[in-house]
């Protein structure tokens, strides 16, 4: 992934891969604190130039990474983090049903946020 950092803007809800001062790629996600505690990954983007180039995955390991530091699930609303954490079980654990539910319903309940 060369000289690419990742930095965590939680005000904004993003997780930032970026290179030469400039974010080439980010998971936009919100934080739900009940019933349970998750981050939950709604979108990632990675700019067309640096498509390919390991942005994306290395977004979606940080952020369990991060979840995991935070003693944390991570629900995945996200097709591609939801398809990254299949692909990688032992990084990537399974967030319980309940509150893969409840992550859906929160984006309908704080219309503000989107």
């Amino acid at each position: 992934m060369g000289d690419i950092g990742i930095r965590d803007d939680r005000e904004a809800g993003r997780l930032e891969a970026v290179a030469g001062g400039e974010v080439v790629g980010r998971i936009e996600y919100f934080v739900l604190d009940a019933p349970g505690r998750a981050l939950v990954p709604v979108h990632t983007v990675v700019e067309t130039a640096h498509e390919g180039k390991g942005v994306a995955g290395s977004l979606a390991r940080e952020l369990y990474a991060v979840a995991a530091r935070e003693d944390r699930a991570v629900a995945p609303l996200c097709p591609y983090v939801a398809k990254w954490a299949e692909r990688h079980p032992d990084e990537a654990p399974a967030a319980h049903p309940e509150l893969i539910r409840a992550a859906r319903e929160w984006p309908a309940a704080h219309p503000e946020r989107f």
